[in-house]
């Protein structure tokens, strides 16, 4: 399965393509966040739960339709969530009396005809990608350095996928190690300094954040090709000395500007950040 982001208005919404059966599937619960109009996702949920319920009760059909696969959580973790196709979902946006409501099935038919002609020509989607960001506010300089840093990320990936490293949580982990070496936190204490919730950590971080984890990510590819690591084990020990030649990098950096690298910015609406940002340890 292949996953990239989309956004509604300033949403992101996970979605996942099964090459196997050529379907994207939608998460359910980041759809129906957007008609609650709801900040807090696990509101969302506990409204999707309801629904889900009451729409099982009069024997819809809508529920049986949705399935459940595995998705980047706000912990970076991948968990099971309840997925939809885009006509299940403008069958299900009927049942959310909301004024997004027609934006949304608007957005769902045209994310459709947009990532069948992205399969045809995917230079369409990076171009789309550029698009977004600079409709968010990004530079031309920011968004550069976020497409670099996708580059090396995939190298890195790739690299994982062809010795013994699986897709997801071992991903996971191994990215959360690197993330902790080079800059102290943990990926899901970095989200909540930002106050993210379902958002992208990488799209919500400055140039330096985005320069070092890229230096931590390169790094930690280049050491596991000399050393030919494979399998977890070997690969830990590779992200954790990646991530140490990222860290002297950032303190160097610290100690000469006295700014800290990492922070609580970020590029979400007013309103939308959290009132209370942890500080970086």
């Amino acid at each position: 399965m292949q996953t990239q982001p989309v956004f509604f208005e300033t949403h992101e919404i996970r979605h996942i393509y099964d090459e196997k059966t050529e379907i994207w599937w939608f998460s359910v619960i980041d759809i129906i966040q957007v008609l609650t109009q709801q900040a807090d996702y696990q509101t969302a949920r506990k409204y999707w739960n309801k629904l889900k319920e009451r729409l099982g009760k009069e024997g819809s059909q809508l529920v049986t339709n949705c399935h459940q696969l595995k998705m980047t959580a706000a912990d970076g973790k991948q968990r099971l969530t309840d997925v939809a196709t885009a006509e299940t979902l403008l069958r299900l946006v009927q049942s959310v009396p909301s004024p997004k409501a027609e934006p949304i099935k608007l957005w769902l038919a045209k994310v459709g005809y947009e990532r069948m002609q992205e399969m045809a020509d995917p230079a369409l989607s990076l171009a789309r990608a550029r698009e977004t960001w600079k409709k968010h506010g990004r530079s031309n300089k920011w968004i550069q350095q976020r497409m670099t840093g996708q580059e090396t990320r995939n190298k890195l990936t790739d690299y994982w996928a062809e010795h013994e490293i699986k897709k997801g949580e071992e991903f996971a982990i191994l990215t959360n190690i690197i993330h902790q070496e080079w800059s102290g936190v943990s990926v899901q204490d970095h989200k909540e300094m930002k106050g993210l919730q379902s958002q992208n950590l990488r799209d919500h971080m400055s140039e330096a954040e985005l320069i070092f984890t890229a230096l931590a990510e390169l790094s930690t590819r280049q050491i596991a090709e000399v050393d030919e690591a494979t399998g977890m084990a070997e690969n830990k020990a590779a992200a954790k000395t990646g991530g140490a030649i990222a860290k002297q990098a950032r303190q160097a950096l610290e100690a000469k500007t006295g700014k800290a690298v990492v922070s609580g910015e970020n590029f979400l609406p007013p309103g939308k950040a959290a009132n209370k940002l942890r500080k970086k340890p």
